[in-house]
């Protein structure tokens, strides 16, 4: 059934909320970038709290190639060994020393699509470097209108950049076969706390048939009964910049816990 996801949003080596699709680079110490928290807390309480309250599937993101984004990932890794998922700038180099510090699974977006292609030889041999069952591949989009109907069309590099794969239920079928579960940032609503693309969730609940967790623009606890309706409980659901716990005043964490005790 659907239940709350948990995220941990790292940018500058700092737990922040970003508005989504704002992002363009992180490689300084710039900290130009349109936030909508940026946390006094180290990325280990995060984790720790998730841990208290058993938030399993929450998911780590390093936004940029600061090493400081690498020292936070590590930092609330080593809060819960094997609880967490980690993602930003994921290579078959490196995705097995982040399960070797303890990520549950490493998500993977850019690494699967040079110059914008879809490449299914990456997927396999990371499939079968690290385990089908620690592989998350995320497939975070943009909407796009093609003569009225929408499409959501794969985004990387910080959702900057639009691939050429288009969501539907051939490309999870294929990507099904070599990972465990898929995360889904709709980056158009991402971080607006304006409601949640109910067509894309909708969507994926008839596209994938493994976990699937969808992030953007959730603002209400009602939210997760919603998600839990429309897609006959095959989607979760992760808020962000609506949570207390980053700044928000929209949702509590306590209520998101309690949801997930009572599913």
């Amino acid at each position: 059934m659907t239940v709350f996801r948990g995220c941990v949003d790292i940018h500058s080596g700092k737990v922040k909320q970003i508005v989504g699709g704002k992002l363009v680079k992180d490689d300084t110490e710039s900290d130009e970038v349109e936030t909508n928290f940026v946390s006094e807390q180290p990325s280990s309480y995060y984790a720790q709290l998730y841990k208290q309250n058993q938030i399993y599937g929450t998911h780590v993101i390093k936004l940029g190639s600061l090493k400081a984004n690498d020292d936070a990932a590590r930092e609330a890794l080593g809060a819960w060994r094997g609880g967490l998922q980690i993602g930003g700038g994921i290579t078959d180099s490196n995705a097995q020393e982040w399960i070797d510090q303890g990520a549950s699974h490493v998500i993977v977006t850019s690494w699967l699509f040079p110059e914008g292609q879809f490449s299914l030889s990456r997927l396999q041999h990371l499939s079968s470097l690290i385990g089908k069952e620690k592989l998350v591949v995320d497939l975070s989009c943009r909407r796009r209108e093609i003569d009225g109907t929408p499409q959501w069309v794969v985004a990387m590099n910080k959702w900057q950049t639009l691939t050429s794969s288009v969501l539907d239920r051939a490309f999870f079928q294929l990507l099904s076969q070599y990972c465990d579960e898929f995360l889904v940032h709709a980056a158009d609503v991402e971080g607006l706390c304006q409601g949640i693309d109910q067509e894309l969730v909708r969507k994926l609940s008839e596209w994938s048939d493994l976990p699937v967790t969808y992030a953007g623009g959730a603002r209400s606890i009602q939210d997760l009964d919603t998600v839990k309706q429309i897609s006959n409980g095959k989607v979760d659901l992760t808020f962000g910049s609506a949570l207390d716990i980053f700044g928000g005043n929209l949702v509590k964490f306590e209520d998101c816990v309690e949801w997930n005790e009572t599913q």
